[in-house]
């Protein structure tokens, strides 16, 4: 299941060069993940408070163009890979037609402890899987 969000660029969010700096995209990549989340009806807030969470173990990311202040971004967000314990998201920065950012998200179910765990069978739902 893909899924998208929209975020408008921020002044603030731009370098010196007048467009949007390389570590921003993270965020925005975190606030789309958090989105895709709550889209496939994985309550992260309850997980949380049942003692698990998920942790982010790599990022493999394109910078293809620059993005810049008051650009529309859409970011689309899909499973392409799911084991007992992780997964990987596709997640995808669009301007109108053009690409901005490609990236790759592996994530990591935990314990309390920070522990990789298997996704118990409540957290486990169908929208995680590609």
């Amino acid at each position: 299941m893909e899924t998208q969000c929209m975020l408008k660029v921020r002044t603030y969010e731009c370098d010196s060069y007048n467009h949007v700096n390389n570590a921003n995209y993270l965020n925005y990549l975190e606030y789309a993940r958090y989105e895709f989340l709550k889209d496939v009806n994985f309550d992260y807030e309850k997980a949380f408070e049942s003692g698990y969470g998920t942790y982010i173990s790599r990022i493999e990311i394109d910078y293809k163009k620059p993005a810049f202040t008051d650009d529309e971004l859409l970011i689309k967000s899909k499973p392409v890979k799911k084991g007992a314990v992780s997964g990987t998201i596709s997640q995808q920065i669009w301007r109108g037609d053009d690409l901005i950012v490609d990236a790759k998200v592996t994530w990591v179910f935990v314990n309390s402890k920070g522990m990789p765990v298997r996704i118990p069978v409540e957290w486990n739902v169908p929208g995680l899987e590609p």
